[in-house]
């Protein structure tokens, strides 16, 4: 089997046609069909076949879809390692929510990196619900975020930290001072960060919990775009509790309490249940949940603005 063949293969199944994977590989769909087929011929199965309602994978051709995504992520981090450690570096590559990544990575990342003159950490925000697959497919080496809905026993799941969603509004906001009640709550507009859009995390969970239509909700690029937009009293927001505080002690913003205006969720370290050698992956996931990384994740640590901007999907420590 060769990368190429596997990658064909891969695209297929993604795609579920030969004709889309080969327009997704920029090649012809006779390419892929010849890889397909050599990839028949060597492991003596069928692996799909066609039917009206798509293809129809055998066992066979199932086992080799994961397979072939595992495979294809060791050639990608070898690549990577091999790079790096020609040049005397380590490359850690840390996927994370967007809402850790915009309020806690900065200050781990940066106090973590810190501890060692040769390793390189790679951020990147992804959805909670690939974090699984983003390990096994070896693109990521550390997620942080969310827990998974299901455990995965290839995957080691750790709590990191706790936080606190609150809901804050601007000081002229009709309902500051109030408790207000679920259905006043539900009916306000609701000024967001990226996290809102996720499958999974503490604000889409509020979001649900309240009820909140699509139709009320309004997504920014940011989470500190949606509280400075909160700040002018055009909605409410959903934000952290250690992040808002500042400004709420200064009137800027007004806490909501009561019941359904918060919701207490806990960050979690997900990594490869591998045995052997301990990884850098493996360190972090340790240190993040130590009082010293807590509280540099809460307070940050001054990085500099160059070297972390939440709307870029990779971000580079090194």
């Amino acid at each position: 089997m060769t990368p190429t063949q596997l990658r064909a293969y891969s695209a297929v199944v993604r795609c579920g046609s030969v004709k889309q994977a080969a327009a997704q590989l920029e090649v012809s769909e006779s390419a892929v069909s010849l890889h397909i087929g050599q990839l028949r011929k060597e492991l003596g199965d069928q692996l799909f076949s066609r039917t009206a309602n798509g293809l129809s994978f055998t066992p066979g051709g199932l086992r080799l879809a994961s397979r072939a995504t595992e495979l294809l992520g060791l050639q990608d981090i070898t690549v990577l390692e091999v790079s790096a450690a020609g040049q005397g570096r380590r490359l850690l590559r840390v996927g994370a929510s967007s809402l850790f990544a915009e309020h806690a990575a900065p200050g781990l990342i940066e106090l973590f990196a810190s501890r060692a003159a040769d390793l390189d950490v790679e951020l990147s925000v992804r959805n909670p619900g690939s974090f699984v697959e983003a390990l096994i497919e070896r693109s990521i080496d550390i997620a942080i975020g969310p827990p998974p809905v299901l455990p995965d026993p290839a995957v080691r799941c750790r709590p990191a930290m706790y936080y606190k969603v609150v809901v804050v509004a601007g000081p002229d906001h009709p309902l500051a001072g109030t408790q207000p009640t679920l259905r006043q709550l539900r009916d306000q507009t609701w000024l967001l960060g990226p996290s809102a859009a996720a499958d999974r995390g503490a604000i889409p969970t509020l979001l649900r919990r309240l009820g909140v239509p699509d139709d009320r909700q309004q997504i920014f690029q940011s989470h500190a775009a949606a509280i400075e937009e909160a700040k002018r009293g055009r909605g409410v927001a959903a934000a952290l509790s250690f992040t808002v505080a500042p400004e709420v002690r200064k009137g800027h913003l007004v806490q909501f309490c009561g019941p359904h205006a918060a919701l207490e969720e806990v960050w979690h370290s997900l990594t490869l249940a591998e045995s052997g050698k301990p990884s850098a992956a493996a360190e972090l996931a340790r240190f993040a949940s130590t009082p010293r990384a807590i509280q540099a994740m809460m307070r940050g640590s001054g990085v500099n603005v160059a070297r972390f901007k939440p709307s870029i999907h990779v971000t580079l420590w090194s």
